[in-house]
Order: structure tokens, then sequence, then C-alpha cells
């Protein structure tokens, strides 16, 4: 049985952080998700960044229509998407009905798919918490009644260091995190960086991204368009051709940040194991074998505290909590595992819908 999820990301074409367009793969690709609507949540100030952003995907750039219709294409899918308010909140209880209508369409889509959704939904935000307050502020008992669950992938394990997502709209942060909506915590930072490492932060780093090479085909051509920056106005065809065997051997040099691939798992029921013969593989808890060692890759309880600059802190508890936080154990051996283990999972993907040779 598939989960039903929105995706609330701040993809961007061309990427700011090239792990938002490898990332929304996972919604497409994994047989578990139901993929409702991806939700684009664009900070005006990125838009124009020319400098300053991930090394190597410098701006101008907006919101990531154009990946979202190329995933659309490769998967025979028509998950609906929108754009958000591009400025920041200005209260706890804004609900930024002054905007653009275009920047409007992302909440009312939001709050359409719980509205007519049978079942509670996941909502998955990698970026700010912007739009999940526009929208609780709109319609707090919506969400209240048909919100299984968000995955907040934001903060730092202490209240120190300013992760990015936070600072991308402080006062959304304050308002999902002291929501009272059934919340799960995945820290970007540790009190160093959002590089850095701890048990419970969710990054890790990938050396190169060779194994991009032994994807299938459109997705490679996906990835390939995405982080060359392609200028191609052509961007369904641009899946039907290999890009220059200089251009993505210069992506495949490329190492590569990651965040999101704990949130995935989690909501997908997926676990990160170690098999006998020595490799490592994400897979369904079901696909099990003896022998296998499973990795932490858990959510525990929690309660926090919200602090102006937008940041939380946390105390762990042993009492049921409706808020939980992620939790791994080796950070190192984390890394080292999942550096074969989400490279063996996307290569897996085998869509069928779209043309894997120029006509």
């Amino acid at each position: 049985m598939s989960v039903p999820v929105v995706s609330i990301t701040d993809l961007y074409h061309p990427p700011e952080d090239p792990g938002d367009n490898i990332d929304l793969i996972m919604a497409y690709g994994l047989p578990e998700v139901d993929l409702r609507a991806v939700i684009l949540d664009a900070l005006e100030e990125k838009r124009a960044l020319i400098d300053g952003g991930v090394p190597g995907y410098p701006g101008p750039r907006d919101p990531g229509v154009i990946p979202v219709a190329q995933l659309n294409a490769i998967f025979g899918r028509n998950v609906p998407s929108a754009m958000c308010p591009f400025t920041r909140m200005r209260s706890l209880t804004d609900q930024m009905r002054d905007v653009p209508a275009a920047q409007q369409f992302g909440i009312e889509l939001l709050l359409r798919v719980l509205e007519e959704s049978t079942e509670p939904v996941h909502l998955l935000s990698f970026g700010s918490a912007r739009p999940l307050a526009i929208a609780f502020n709109r319609e707090p008992e919506l969400l209240h009644a048909k919100v299984a669950r968000i995955h907040l992938s934001a903060g730092t394990t202490t209240p120190t260091y300013l992760e990015w997502n936070v600072v991308q709209d402080p006062i959304a942060m304050m308002r999902i995190v002291d929501s009272g909506l059934p919340l799960s915590l995945y820290p970007c930072a540790t009190i160093d960086s959002c590089y850095a490492y701890d048990h419970h932060n969710t990054f890790w780093s990938l050396p190169d991204l060779r194994w991009i090479e032994g994807m299938h085909p459109p997705l490679r051509r996906y990835l390939g368009y995405a982080l060359a920056r392609s200028s191609r106005p052509d961007y369904l065809r641009a899946l039907e051709e290999d890009a220059p065997p200089e251009v993505m051997a210069d992506i495949y040099r490329r190492s590569h940040s990651v965040w999101e691939t704990a949130v995935w798992m989690n909501v997908s029921g997926r676990i990160l194991v170690r098999r006998l013969d020595g490799t490592h593989r994400i897979i369904r808890a079901d696909d099990r074998q003896p022998g296998d060692v499973a990795f932490r890759n858990d959510q525990v309880p929690c309660t926090t505290t919200t602090h102006p600059s937008g940041l939380y802190s946390f105390q762990l508890t042993d009492e049921p909590a409706s808020t939980t936080i992620f939790v791994r154990d080796d950070p190192a051996e984390y890394e080292k595992a999942m550096t074969e283990a989400m490279p063996a999972l996307y290569q897996s993907f085998r869509p069928n819908q779209w043309p894997t040779a120029a006509h």
C-alpha cells in the first residue's frame, strides 16, 4: 500500500542545490510513495542569486517547473505543481493573501490535496516552512484533520548555527514547530555547519556522481540537463538525447552533499542494510534477508523549544510525543553504507514511459 505524499521543495531551475533535482526522483521512483503534488518553495533573493549559492551552481534561477514536467514525462504521471509566495512571512499569523495570484496557487493546491484526500497525507518539507505555515494559518482545522505527519528537513542539532532552510523564513519555522501538528524533525546542520556530522543531523556526502552513468537513460539525461545548467528550450526532447561526453564527465567528477534520503526512507518504510556479502542496500523492510544488518535511521520522541532566530532546541523523552527527531548511530559508518546503497537505489528505478533514444 502506497503512502500519500506532498513534496514541498525549494527546487529551482537551474539548480541552486542539485540535491533537490536528484531528491525528487525518489518521489516518483519509490513504489511505496503516492505523490499527490509538488509544491515549489522559492525565495526572491535566491531567484536572483548569482554567487553565494552552492559552488558551481550560479543563478539566476526560477522555481523548478521544468524538472517537474520532465519527471512527469519520464514516469508517465501528471502530478500537479504550483508556486508559493517568494517573500518571507511578516508575522506568525500571516496568511499572505496579498501576494500575486501565481504565488497563491501552491498554497491552494496543498489545501485542495488535503481536502480531497480520503486518508491522512504526509507533507515533506525540503526548504523553508513557509508553504506549510501559510496553509496552517488559513485552514488549521483541515491540517489537524488531514495531515498524517510533517517531515521537516531543516534546523540544527543545537540552536546556534543558522541553517539555511531556517534563514529562508524564521517565522514560518517557528509557526510549524509550535503548531501541535504531528512532526518529524530532520536537522540538516550541527553546532558547526551543515557539512558536519553528529547523531541527529542527516548530512552525509558522496565523493563523486559517477553512479549517474548507470541510471536509466531518461533519468541520466534529466540530471545531465539540470546539473549542466542547460539552456536548451526543448527540455523534453533533451530526455531523448545524451549530453556531450565532456559535459557528463564534468558532472561525474563532482562531489555531492546529501540531507534528504533519511526522510524518504522513513516515509516509504525502507531500511538501510549491510548484506552477508558486504554490500549495502536500501530495501523494503519485508525484503530483509537472514544475516542482514540494519543501520539505524530512526525517529525518536522529543520535546521542542523554538527561538526568535527560527531555530529550535530539543530534548529527548521517554514519554509518547507527537514530535520526533532523527537519530543514527556512527555517522561515518552510516555515510559509508549510504555511499553504496543510495546510488544502487537510483540505478534500480526503471521508468518505461519515455523513449530511451532519439527518433
